[in-house]
């Protein structure tokens, strides 16, 4: 019988986040049904819209890498497990260095070292060290009409809209500031530096979900009160002077 106490306890180290969307938002749910769209916008089961917590971690990832490489810190790449940490650090010294030691061996008992993204992210050989939620719209779906937009396929080589290829994508409603919002959990083993670097990375997210060049899914955040130690931001700036 699993006891609920034993488990183990959710981290309360945690970032609030309300991500206003400044014009009409698209995220797509794949075979759906029950709408004219040929790309439902996705919704919870009593009709409220979402943007899945899974969306917003890999762009929080990606931003992440780019930010951690501008400092001048090795990072690995991802998705590929062959190029990611700990097995690129095998042969690759630029990865052997003490912030990426975290006390994890191989088999063979040599050291494991994980980048500072893979560190909070996880990779194969190590768990997310954070949790996403999704960000939930605060709107009533009553108060939320069905918007669709109409687009038609392009063709790439030619350049012209190829015939008879209409479809219809299912928005949230245009320019009304619809809340969405969640939170960002910090597991108790998660690196100290690993708020700063989202908070960071959240500066440069201006849009999520499908369609962005096309004007779709742009927003603004607000962040809850945090504090970050000075520390962190130290430790981030070292970079390759390391």
């Amino acid at each position: 019988m699993v006891q609920l106490r034993e488990l183990p306890q959710t981290s309360q180290n945690s970032l609030s986040l309300t991500a206003l969307i400044d014009s009409a938002l698209c995220v797509g749910a794949g075979g759906s049904t029950g709408s004219l769209a040929d790309k439902p916008i996705v919704r919870l089961a009593d009709g409220r819209l979402l943007i899945p917590g899974s969306q917003l971690k890999g762009r929080l990832r990606h931003e992440c890498e780019k930010l951690a490489r501008a400092l001048g810190w090795p990072v690995c790449e991802s998705p590929v497990a062959e190029t990611m940490c700990p097995q690129i650090g095998r042969d690759n010294p630029a990865f052997q260095r003490a912030e990426y030691d975290i006390g994890k061996q191989f088999a063979d008992e040599t050291t494991q070292h994980h980048c500072l993204v893979c560190q909070v992210f996880g990779n194969p050989a190590l768990p997310s060290r954070i949790v996403v939620d999704d960000l939930i719209c605060q709107e009533a779906p009553e108060n939320l009409p069905e918007v669709l937009r109409p687009g038609v396929t392009i063709n790439r080589r030619r350049g012209t809209a190829e015939d008879q290829k209409l479809y219809f994508l299912e928005t949230s409603p245009v320019n009304v500031q619809l809340p969405f919002e969640g939170r960002i959990y910090l597991e108790p083993n998660c690196p100290d530096y690993a708020k700063a670097l989202i908070l960071a990375a959240l500066q440069h997210i201006h849009a999520l979900g499908g369609s962005k060049s096309a004007g779709l899914g742009w927003l603004t955040w607000k962040i809850g009160d945090t504090e970050i130690d000075q520390s962190a931001w130290e430790l981030l700036k070292v970079g390759d002077a390391s």
